[in-house]
């Protein structure tokens, strides 16, 4: 799915989603309702006499209702997610295992990424374009859906191999697998993937996503590789 036909898609938009959480707590929703009403109230009698100081308290006034009675507050929204953006961290997982098979077949297998939902749940499909692109979905919460195109970068049969997903994509992914042959005829498996929010506002919803849940989801699925291939044996 190229950025172009990304930018091409219906959203909701920055004002939608800064503006349609509940983030006043009680208190400061009464507090805020008592403020504005007063303001108001002072707004509107002075009007006549002082009509720039009157605009003022009217603008704040209203603004603090909204936050009362909505429980919405536009500006805390915005200074949050800046926030969470900033302190965004990727989800590393680093992780390794041996594999009772053959490491021609355990290359085989992983080199084959549609074979990857398989044995990781948190991938939901993995369509192959051609030899070196594929095509990436992965399931969250209900229907949530994060896609991105990815290219293998690296490659030596038997040895390793590493992907990356393309620029533009919504969420930055990357790994490398590296395979070692044991005395016993097994295969040692060294995983690396990470998963990084991207930057900017659109980054600091999916931070709150890719948490150490998510994290732990990601390395149970790398683990259940070891017994889905001996599984095949």
């Amino acid at each position: 799915m190229d950025q172009e036909h990304e930018l091409d898609k219906p959203h909701a938009g920055f004002l939608y989603d800064s503006t349609t959480v509940i983030n006043v707590s009680r208190t400061g929703r009464i507090i805020s309702a008592a403020a504005g009403a007063a303001l108001v109230y002072a707004g509107l009698h002075d009007v006549g006499k002082k009509p720039l100081a009157s605009l003022g308290r009217l603008l704040a006034g209203g603004y603090l209702l909204y936050r009362g009675i909505s429980g919405n507050c536009p500006l805390q929204a915005i200074v949050e997610d800046k926030l969470h953006t900033r302190h965004a961290r990727a989800v590393n997982i680093r992780t390794s295992m041996v594999v009772n098979a053959p490491i021609a077949d355990v290359y085989a297998y992983w080199r084959q990424l549609d074979n990857l939902p398989s044995f990781m749940g948190h991938l939901h499909d993995v369509e192959i374009l051609d030899d070196k692109h594929s095509h990436w979905m992965v399931k969250l919460i209900g229907d949530l859906a994060l896609e991105w195109d990815a290219e293998i970068v690296d490659e030596r049969e038997n040895d390793f191999f590493g992907w990356r997903s393309l620029n533009g994509s919504t969420v930055s992914n990357a790994g490398k697998v590296r395979f070692r042959e044991t005395p016993e005829g097994g295969t040692e498996v060294f995983v690396t993937i990470s998963y990084r929010p991207p930057a900017g506002y659109a980054g600091a919803g999916l931070v709150r996503l890719l948490n150490p849940a998510f994290a732990k989801l990601v390395r149970d699925d790398v683990k259940n590789f070891k017994q889905h291939m001996e599984a095949l044996y």
